[in-house]
């Protein structure tokens, strides 16, 4: 029903028992390492179809952002692991991949009074102060997401682990703010 926008996924992955990251610098083409500055691996990939950024980690562990789809979390751990091991750096066959955050955007198809939807889903549950930024900040529980919403009726949603929850939480905000009458139509 809604035309959900996925952003960014962000998710961590245990790719290897330890890595010397001097080593992983000097095997990945682009990639930076200041350990002065910061103590990981910054790794830029640009492939067709693949546009993410990893930092990856001494411990064997590494996060994989920038990605719209799974299969672009997919297709660089599997890139990653090639060219590692094409290098004789040691990786995990079966790497652990987490989805930790997928943020997406929507629009509701009208237009929101903030003030009173702060009210309505409950204080406790929302932030809203308009002098120090424009959206409201709602806590959902069930799915557990937080929802930015903004009086044009758009809406950033973050904290999902799955496409599903972000679904589900955006038809059950949309239910309650249609039922309490707080969703208007958008004059044309």
């Amino acid at each position: 029903m809604f035309d959900i926008k996925v952003q960014n996924i962000v998710a961590s992955v245990t790719l290897g028992k330890s890595f010397d990251l001097d080593e992983i610098c000097e095997t990945l083409e682009g990639a930076e390492y200041e350990p002065e500055k910061f103590r990981g691996v910054i790794y830029k990939l640009r492939k067709p179809g693949i546009r993410t950024s990893v930092l990856l980690f001494g411990s064997g562990k590494m996060v994989c952002t920038g990605a719209k789809i799974e299969d672009e979390i997919y297709g660089t751990v599997e890139h990653l692991k090639k060219v590692l091991t094409e290098n004789d750096i040691e990786v995990l066959d079966e790497p652990e991949i987490q989805i930790q955050n997928i943020v997406a955007t929507t629009d509701l198809g009208g237009t929101l009074n903030l003030t009173s939807i702060a009210i309505s889903l409950g204080l406790e549950k929302t932030e809203y102060e308009p002098e120090q930024f424009p959206g409201l900040v709602y806590r959902m529980n069930d799915p557990k997401l937080v929802m930015l919403f903004f009086g044009s009726g758009k809406v950033v949603c973050t904290g999902g682990k799955n496409i599903e929850d972000i679904e589900k939480g955006v038809q059950k905000v949309y239910e309650e703010l249609t039922k309490t009458g707080l969703l208007r139509e958008k004059n044309n």
